[in-house]
Order: C-alpha cells, then structure tokens, then sequence
C-alpha cells in the first residue's frame, strides 16, 4: 500500500513537472528573420518541438513584414540580424540594404536600415503577412549594416559597405532607440599589412566617403577597409566596455572604447587583433570576457574558413600580443576542408559555444573551459543537419533558449524565384545533442535568429 502511495504521489509530481514544462515551452518564441523573403517569422517554441509538427511548417505563427510594400504591391526589405529589447517588447531587426525588392537589387552596398517591431503583435496569428507589427524605420547611418548591439538609450550598428559596392566600409554607428536619430559615428582606421591607403579617416573634403571601389567580392585588392561585419560587447575585469568588430576586409578585429564613443570622440579604435582567417561572426560570452569570432569566407579570394577564435578582453584592451588565447577547429576533424562557420551564440552559462557550419552543413558544440585548456577535444558535438527535400541545409544562425535547453539554428540555401519559402530552422536538444524539432518554410536564405519568452 505505501509502495502504491508512492508511485502515486511520483507520478503526481511527474505530471505536474511535465504541465510546468510544457507552461514554459509555450511561452518560448522563436523569431528568424526571413532574408530574401521579407519576413520576421514567429514561431512556437511547444509546436516546434512537437513530433506531429516535425518538418512542416504548423508552428509558424505569423510572417511579419519589416517594410511597407512598394506601390505596386512589392514586398520590400533585406532582413539579415536582429536584436530583441531587454525588457523582450520591441524586436530591432537588420535591413541589410533597406527596403529593396531581393529580386532586383542584386548587388551590395545599400542603405542600411533598421525595422523596430512589436514584439506583441509580431506574435499575433492575426497579423499573418501583414505590416501590423511594424511600427517605424531608423537609417543605420551607412551602408550594409549587419551587426548590432544594444545600450540602454542606443544601438550600436557596424556598417560593412559603401554606396553601391562590398568594400568600402568603415563605419561604426549609434542609433537612438526612441527617434532613430544619429547620435555618433566611429571611422575604423584603414589599411593592413602589404596595402596603404589614400583616403584620410575621419573623411573630410575634397575626398568624403571611398568611390570607385570594387562591387563584389572576392577581389584582390581588398585590405585597405576593415569591412565591419559582426559586433559585440566585452567587458574587461574591472568592468569598463568596449566594442569589438569582425572585420572582414582586413581579417583582423577592432577593439573599439565605448566611453570615450559615447563621450563624442570619433578616433577611439585602440587596438586590432589579427585573425588567421577572414572574421565575420561574433558574439560574447554572459560576463562579457571573451568574444567568440567566426573564421567565415575571404572577402579577397573566397576561400573558406573552418575555425573559431577566441578573444580575452583584457589582453585585446591591453593590446598585447596573445589576446587570441584558443583556437579550435570546428564542423570537421580535417584541418583542410572549410566549413564556414557564421553567427556563433552562447549559453548563458557561459560553458558552451553553438557554431552553425554553413559549408559542413552541421552544428559545432565547443566547451569554452575546454577550448581555453588547449583540450583537442573541446569541440564536444558535431550534429549534423538534414532536410527532407535532400537539399544542403546551409545553417547560418543560432540562438539559445534563456533556460539553456535548446539551441535554435535557421538555415537554408538562397534560392530563385525569392518567393520561395524553402527555409529551415531547427531545434537541437542541447542535453541529449540531437534535433527535436525542424520547421520548414521559414524564409529564403534565413540568417538571424532569437528567442523571446511571453
């Protein structure tokens, strides 16, 4: 009788757990921004992970637009990163080239823009396709913006191009999170080792900003402009900030202080750090000590990357020598074959780092404590990505869950016409490293990803 009361009572509380957990599980979003289909899409968490759902599209919420249509009808945007408000309200979502139509704009070097969402309505299944969400544009102060970060009243943007061409870019913004207005700008010095260039910094006449410049990439003349890609935010022991950039045209990363650009100052890039490979992705850890970059493609002969860096914050502000203090291969045990790592994301623990490899077609777990040791083995799981249409799952961006459980990966090959709604994301249990959940039909080229809790 009492063994009877106990398995009772066990299985009380295992069901109560089980209510608890799928309470929370239903209250995670995910939100992925839609790239060449211009879409924020929002996504249930619970249905995603939901096997009746497993490669469908039945945990879509709703499509956002992050742009007004063109006259005609048009949808228009380029929405490649985004960032979630603090208090998880207001969505600011990367218009890498503004409000174009993907079908004609087929270059780079657009105007940059930044789309600010509701996060409520943005989460409303009634708002499906609509611009309901959408509440207001901020120009990014440049062109091709991509990476960007958050301060109380601002938002930190890097501006990777220049009018109408890939390279050229030198640009690091701050934005006004209530007007949009452009409260400061930052001009990363120019030039690398073996290239000398001949425009001054900050930009002044009879010179103003680079023309003439290579369109696309690759090409060998890039080396003169960093190229900012990816951004973050590291903190040093004693507590002072500092912006760190991927710079792709240089393959090296700006340390940037953050005081002295909020004090007005334009010249306040105290250090580089040179990277073996073409920077593009980066994130920090929780406490802001290290920055985790990416080792992408080269923007001067397209070759591809396969590793990742690992930056402290206090040797890259003391702008000594071995700031760099771990590097580990990831998405293969073959140091020669790329596999292109893009939008790095971190547990909040801070033990785990999640790599999604483009080229590899699969996701890297590195145990920073590992990775810091010099440990080989500190790449603790690859898991590979698959689609059930046999095409390349090509992942780009992750995120992670705010309880640590699961990591989030968009991913998807660019495909025409751009209508086409053939993009994946995928849910990855991050105790057991398996994929328990695939959403299809996010997007065309998806990249940003994150997590909302409502």
């Amino acid at each position: 009788m009492v063994r009877s009361k106990l398995l009772l009572i066990a299985s009380l509380v295992a069901s109560v757990c089980t209510a608890q957990q799928v309470e929370v599980d239903s209250e995670t979003y995910i939100l992925a921004t839609g790239r060449r289909l211009p879409y924020l899409y929002a996504i249930s968490l619970a249905d995603a992970i939901e096997p009746a759902n497993n490669n469908t599209s039945n945990a879509i919420i709703s499509r956002n637009k992050v742009a007004l249509d063109r006259l005609d009808g048009q949808l228009l945007g380029d929405p490649a990163n985004l960032i979630v408000s603090e208090d998880e309200n207001t969505i600011y979502v990367v218009n890498h080239h503004g409000s174009i139509d993907n079908q004609e704009f087929r270059q780079h070097g657009g105007r940059g823009q930044i789309a600010v969402l509701n996060v409520e309505a943005a989460l409303n299944p009634f708002n499906d396709k609509t611009h309901n969400a959408f509440q207001r544009h901020f120009d990014s102060g440049g062109f091709g913006a991509i990476g960007v970060a958050l301060l109380p009243k601002m938002l930190i943007i890097s501006n990777a191009e220049n009018n109408l061409t890939e390279d050229g870019g030198n640009r690091v913004t701050f934005v006004d999170r209530q007007t949009g207005s452009l409260r400061g700008v930052i001009e990363l010095a120019l030039g690398s080792p073996g290239f000398e260039c001949d425009y001054p910094v900050p930009y002044s006449a009879p010179y103003g900003p680079p023309h003439n410049l290579p369109i696309l990439s690759p090409d060998p003349s890039w080396g003169c402009f960093p190229d900012p890609n990816g951004l973050a935010l590291g903190r040093t022991s004693n507590g002072s900030s500092y912006i760190f950039t991927a710079n792709g045209g240089t393959d090296d990363v700006s340390v940037i202080d953050l005081a002295g650009a909020l004090q007005g100052d334009v010249g306040v890039e105290i250090n580089r750090i040179k990277i073996d490979f073409a920077p593009w992705g980066m994130t920090a850890t929780p406490n802001g000590r290290y920055i985790i970059v990416a080792s992408g493609r080269s923007q001067k002969n397209n070759s591809v990357g396969n590793t990742i860096s690992i930056i402290d914050v206090d040797r890259a502000v003391a702008g000594t020598d071995d700031a760099v203090v771990a590097k580990v291969l990831v998405g293969t045990d073959n140091p020669e074959e790329p596999t292109l790592p893009l939008i790095p994301s971190v547990t909040p623990d801070g033990q785990e780092v999640i790599l999604p490899n483009l080229l590899a077609n699969n996701v890297s777990i590195v145990n920073i404590e590992l990775a810091l040791a010099g440990d080989p083995s500190s790449e603790v799981a690859r898991i590979p990505l698959l689609r059930s249409d046999r095409e390349p799952a090509r992942p780009r961006g992750s995120a992670v869950t705010p309880d640590g459980r699961y990591a989030v990966i968009s991913g998807g090959p660019s495909t025409q016409p751009f209508s086409r709604e053939i993009g994946h994301v995928y849910v990855i249990d991050l105790g057991s490293h398996n994929v328990i959940g695939t959403v299809t039909g996010v997007g065309n080229d998806p990249y940003g990803v994150a997590t909302v809790r409502k």
